[in-house]
């Protein structure tokens, strides 16, 4: 049955359950791409600075092999010279210590990045359980553990064997040798060895950084079940989401209703479409549709548009076809460019005739292209 659930998990996993999964410390983590990083660190340090290893140890060694004979007569005086060669050591290594420290914090953040959860340090009882442990081993993930620790062991192995069957006559010339040269020639082949066991952890590495990604990507991945009740979880249940929706709507009609005063021209259906259009030669390019709407909208925009004294024209197709063509606060399409600019003329005359009393000016005829006025895949207008 779980094997039927994993097989069913084809979804990629969702940012939500990555960022949830991360906040409990589950993150994609290569220890082989660790270690690789501490030994070449480790290498790089002792092979930079095998003469100030060697000089300390051949200083430690030489004081701990010839102590005051003083001192043995009283058993409280070693315990503080056990701690002086302790200090001096750790004094000595230190920047080892530190190159080591560094390189354990970068192998560690090269895969996943920096992450800190508590939740790995609470107790997990049910990695107690025999039935989960074996089928943790048995799994692929357990299954390339056992390969992984095989390659490490024949490639770091194998790397050392030979680095050593190189060295071999250095190794055993150490024991005739004086113990300055000693030192400092066991510091180099320990540098040698590190630098070669660091590349063969490496190529080791190099294999299992991208399968960790690529475990870890396929641990989290997702049901389509999942994944709906995660979308209802964070957006919402279908009902809230219309009533959102709604008062989205009703929010942007009140906002639409209040640039009716601030338009040109309304044009109308007469009855069924309004379409409020504004124009600024000074700001505008061309005409700028303010507020639009069918039905009972329309009825509301050209309300507000008597109230307020904007003109009223009636152009059916004119105004259908800027209901479908063109959105709020947007320019007019390129084609109703003549029959808006009559339309806007025709109102500019007739504000300037009442002002003066001059003639009535003659109303245009308008015409319009027959498919601009029809709804089309691509084409929408307000959801009212």
């Amino acid at each position: 049955m779980a094997e039927m659930d994993f097989q069913e998990r084809t979804e990629q996993a969702t940012p939500k359950r990555r960022e949830d999964a991360r906040q409990r410390g589950q993150v994609a983590r290569s220890r082989e791409l660790n270690i690789a990083a501490v030994l070449l660190a480790g290498a790089g340090v002792m092979a930079g600075a095998r003469e100030h290893f060697g000089a300390a140890l051949e200083e430690l060694m030489r004081r701990g092999l010839s102590p005051d004979p003083h001192l043995l007569d009283r058993p409280g005086s070693m315990t503080a010279a056990l701690a002086t060669a302790s200090l001096d050591m750790l004094l000595a290594f230190a920047p080892l210590l530190v190159a080591l420290a560094l390189a354990a914090i970068a192998g560690s953040l090269a895969v996943g990045g920096w992450v800190f959860s508590t939740g790995q340090f609470l107790p997990q009882w049910s990695r107690l359980d025999p039935v989960k442990g074996m089928q943790r081993i048995l799994s692929v993930r357990g299954l390339v553990e056992v390969a992984k620790a095989l390659a490490k062991g024949l490639v770091i192995g194998g790397f050392a064997f030979i680095c050593m069957a190189w060295a071999r006559g250095e190794v055993l010339s150490l024991g005739t040798a004086p113990l300055g040269s000693a030192m400092g020639q066991a510091a180099h082949l320990v540098a040698v060895t590190l630098i070669a066991c660091s590349f063969g952890m490496l190529l080791v590495a190099l294999a299992d950084a991208p399968f960790q990604m690529w475990s870890h990507n396929r641990e989290l991945r997702m049901t389509r079940q999942e994944v709906r009740e995660e979308l209802k979880e964070t957006e919402g249940r279908p009902e809230v989401r219309s009533r959102i929706r709604s008062l989205q709507q009703q929010l942007a009609n009140r906002r639409m209703m209040k640039s009716v005063p601030t338009a040109d021209v309304v044009v109308t259906n007469p009855t069924h479409f309004a379409v409020a259009l504004r124009y600024d030669e000074k700001r505008m390019r061309a005409p700028v549709v303010v507020a639009k709407g069918a039905d009972h909208v329309a009825a509301r925009i050209r309300e507000l548009a008597g109230r307020h004294r904007v003109a009223l024209f009636e152009a059916p197709l004119l105004a259908r076809a800027l209901y479908w063509t063109t959105n709020l606060n947007q320019e007019i399409p390129g084609p109703l460019y003549v029959a808006v600019a009559q339309v806007l003329t025709y109102v500019y005359r007739v504000k300037a005739a009442v002002q003066s009393g001059a003639p009535w000016p003659e109303r245009p005829a308008v015409q319009v292209d027959a498919g601009l006025a029809t709804p089309r895949r691509g084409r929408r207008g307000p959801q009212t």
